[in-house]
Formats: C-alpha cells, sequence, structure tokens
C-alpha cells in the first residue's frame, strides 16, 4: 500500500497527548498533527516538536484569519527550527461566525483572504532575513514591513504549506497554491473520487507547471477500532452527530443518501440536545459512510479504499460524547493498527 499513514494524537494533558505522538511515531506515523479549538495548534505542534525525533509535525489546522500573516510565519519558522526542519504549516480559514464572534477579526471572502494570507507568509519566509522592504497589496491583507530584519537563522525559507477545504473554491485554491490539502474529518473514498478531487485537479491546472504528484492529498478520518465492531461504531457515532449539526454539510450528506438521518440529527440538536450529544439518533449506516469504524479487520480493510485516490490519511481517535477512558482506549487500538500497517514493531 502507497497510502502514508499519519496521526492527529490526543491526551487530556499535552504531556499524554505528546506520548502518544511519540508512540504513533515509534508506530510508524509519517506526520503528527495538532489541532486548533481546544488547545492551541501551534502550542500543541512545539510540545510534538520537542517531543518526538523522525515524524513531521503539522497543524491542521491553524486558523488563518485569527493570527496576522507576520505572526503566523513567526510561528511557522520557530515551529520548524524546534522540530528540526520537520515542520508543516496546515491553514484553515474556520467559518464566519467563529472568526467574527468568537475572535473578533475580519472574515472576508475567505477565498481571496486565504490566497493574500499564503502569499504573505511566504513573502516574510523568504525575506525576513535580508532586511529588504516587503510589500504587498491587497484587499484583506496589505502588508508593508520596513526596517525589518530577523537576526536569527532559519531553518526552511519554503516550508510546506498545507490548505483545508471543502467548497469548490476553496478546494481549487488549494490545488493552485498550496503544497497539500486536507480534508474533512468526514471523507469517503467515493467522495473524496467524485466529487474532490476534480475541483483540486482544476486548481492543479491553473498553476504553471504543477502537476498532481507536487500536491499531497490528506484525507481526514475519525477512526474508532475495538474486538466489538459495533462498540466502535457507537464510539464514532458522536462525532458524526456533532457535524451533522451543519446545514453547510448538506450536500455532503445528501451525496451519501443521508440526507434524512442528518435532518433527525438536527431535529433533536434543535429540540435541545447538546451537539456532542446526539449519537443516539445516528445509526450505524452513517457511521459506516463516513468514519472508519470497526474491527481492526474491518478498519484495516477501510483504510485501503483510499490508496490510490488520497496520498495520506490522517486518523484521528473518537471524542464527542464519550469520556477520557473511551478515547485513551480508542487511541491505544489506532496505534497498535498503525504498526501493523507500517510492519513496525512496538
Amino acid at each position: 500500500m502507497s497510502l502514508r499513514i499519519t496521526y492527529q494524537p490526543w491526551g487530556e494533558t499535552l504531556a499524554e497527548l505528546v506520548e502518544a505522538g511519540r508512540q504513533a511515531e515509534d508506530a510508524g506515523a509519517e506526520v503528527l498533527w495538532s489541532s486548533e479549538l481546544h488547545r492551541s495548534a501551534t502550542v500543541t505542534a512545539a510540545a510534538l516538536a520537542t517531543g518526538t525525533r523522525t515524524a513531521r509535525v503539522g497543524t491542521a489546522i491553524t486558523l488563518a484569519f485569527t493570527r496576522s500573516p507576520m505572526i503566523t510565519a513567526l510561528e511557522a519558522l520557530d515551529l520548524d527550527e524546534l522540530s528540526g526542519g520537520r515542520f508543516v504549516l496546515g491553514l484553515g480559514t474556520g467559518v464566519q461566525r467563529l472568526n467574527e464572534d468568537w475572535h473578533n477579526v475580519t472574515f472576508g471572502k475567505p477565498v481571496p483572504h486565504l490566497r493574500e494570507t499564503v502569499r504573505n507568509i511566504r513573502l516574510f519566509w523568504e525575506k525576513s532575513t535580508s532586511g529588504e522592504t516587503m510589500e504587498a497589496e491587497g484587499d484583506w491583507e496589505p502588508m508593508r514591513i520596513r526596517g525589518y530584519e530577523r537576526p536569527f537563522a532559519v531553518t526552511r525559507p519554503d516550508i510546506p504549506v498545507y490548505l483545508a477545504a471543502m467548497g469548490p473554491f476553496m478546494m481549487r485554491l488549494a490545488g493552485q497554491i498550496a503544497d497539500g490539502w486536507i480534508s474533512h474529518e468526514l471523507c469517503s473514498p467515493k467522495y473524496l473520487a467524485e466529487r474532490l478531487l476534480p475541483e483540486l485537479e482544476t486548481g492543479i491546472a491553473r498553476a504553471e507547471g504543477k502537476t498532481r504528484d507536487d500536491l499531497d492529498v490528506v484525507v481526514s478520518a475519525c477512526c474508532s477500532v475495538d474486538t466489538d465492531g459495533g462498540r466502535a461504531r457507537r464510539r464514532a457515532a458522536g462525532g458524526v452527530g456533532f457535524y451533522a449539526t451543519v446545514k453547510t454539510y448538506a450536500e455532503m450528506f445528501e451525496f451519501h443518501g443521508l440526507g434524512e438521518a442528518q435532518q433527525r440529527v438536527i431535529e433533536t440538536f434543535r429540540a435541545g440536545t447538546g451537539a456532542d450529544y446526539l449519537a443516539d439518533v445516528v445509526g450505524d449506516e452513517m457511521v459506516d459512510a463516513l468514519t472508519l469504524a470497526g474491527t481492526r479487520d474491518e478498519v484495516v480493510a477501510r483504510v485501503a479504499e483510499y490508496d490510490g485516490v488520497a496520498d495520506s490519511v490522517k486518523l484521528s481517535p473518537p471524542t464527542h460524547g464519550i469520556d477520557a477512558a473511551e478515547t485513551r482506549t480508542a487511541q491505544a487500538a489506532i496505534i497498535d493498527m498503525i504498526a501493523e500497517f507500517t510492519g513496525a514493531r512496538r
């Protein structure tokens, strides 16, 4: 199998998270990812960078608009130094309400806004140690930096930039300007092949000299493995319910023939059930369509379905609506399965 196996470790504490990352690295995971919601993606990445040796460390994702491009560029340079050149900057826009209500920042038109953000980050990396004026026009992220010269060595001026995307215009942007693309947490092989890859390929065609081999297609997958397949599916059901509350994802659920099932989840949510506690209205058909959940043999077979469609798979344990002990059990099973994929001895 040519598919690269990567992992997003979990922990109730940063120490536990880093230990899980170390175990996943020993099992053969090629990249360790940090997310941004309940923790800072960049602080978590720093912990992983100093606690591991060989796996790359990436953010999946850092919010692109809640930091200035210069701050993001500086954090990435520091993380690349900490990791010895192993860092991957994964960026995503988040949704408008999160940006404007939670962070009080301008969301704007997300595609041109993100394009300007990535441009500025790369310009800063290129010129930060030269003392040259850095100027860039733009509707969302104009930048003019004069009299700045970073006195520290830069490990790499070309850190890989991955973009998270789902809608067609953002997918095309990722194909055109990014080094990699990161999918939504619920992304089946069929949806990837029929809906998403064509948009990425449209973007790739707009970039001079770029081919499909130049873009790392990373499919994210909520993963739950257990000797009891039914128990594994129930662990993953809460995450499906959480995302089903978002009407923006209606097209994805409809594509899988799950439009009515999503509507039942939305109605239960509107009736007062918390977004993390909707597993009871998520049937196994939803879990099977949108996650990697079941016995080890079942999950191994499901992961293999991405081979030849995606380049990398990012596995993560279930967390929605289950207690820490359940997530911990799921995580141990995933790391053990990664070792089977890679042939590592643990």
